[in-house]
């Protein structure tokens, strides 16, 4: 996945397809906004066709994907085009400098880190840099609310470079392995853009 150059004029929340003649009801051709537990099958299918060929793992089984956007469906994200889904991320709460295999399943309501589960792109949307588009909109959505400190993730060693073109930085080796697989923690400062959040419309 790469960072495209279209990224800053992604202002509109949505874009709504020209009206036909003769059609009543048409759907934003391009719309974001937070899952519910209705989207957790078609979260689910991404996520498996995205990790499975990959890792073998998936970040998230589905009784979490709908425990987490039950808890706390505002720490999620969707993009939609004509009313499918295309991409997501999914968040949670998290209480510790560092993550543990708690964070994997735990939600922490007075946290002020948001541990960044998964990212997952449908496959015949890939390549397009909507990873990157996303990942963006997400962090300006973050640095919209107050008690947000910091945004957390970790990834496999092959993925650092792509968050680091947002604005991640590295925190050293995770101490949470799955199976075989070893991760890298990474972190944003969400805080620390106290002027872009004054001037963002939050």
């Amino acid at each position: 996945m790469s960072v495209v150059s279209a990224v800053p004029f992604m202002k509109p929340l949505h874009m709504r397809s020209p009206v036909s003649q003769g059609r009543r009801h048409t759907l934003p051709a391009s719309e974001f906004r937070s899952l519910s537990p209705e989207d957790a099958i078609s979260v689910f299918e991404i996520e498996r066709e995205a990790f499975i060929s990959v890792s073998g793992e998936c970040p998230l089984h589905l009784d979490e994907v709908r425990h987490f956007l039950t808890l706390c469906p505002e720490l999620s994200l969707g993009w939609f085009e004509e009313g499918r889904l295309v991409a997501f991320i999914i968040g949670s709460l998290w209480d510790q400098e560092r993550l543990t295999m708690d964070a994997l399943t735990l939600h922490k309501p007075h946290g002020t880190t948001v541990h960044i589960h998964v990212l997952a792109v449908h496959r015949t949307f890939r390549q397009q840099g909507k990873g990157s588009i996303l990942m963006w909109r997400y962090l300006q959505y973050l640095r919209c609310l107050p008690y947000v400190r910091r945004a957390q993730l970790m990834c496999e060693d092959f993925l650092v470079p792509f968050y680091q073109k947002s604005g991640f930085k590295v925190q050293g080796p995770s101490e949470i392995t799955v199976g075989p697989l070893t991760f890298i923690e990474m972190f944003y400062p969400v805080r620390g853009h106290a002027f872009m959040r004054r001037n963002s419309g939050c």
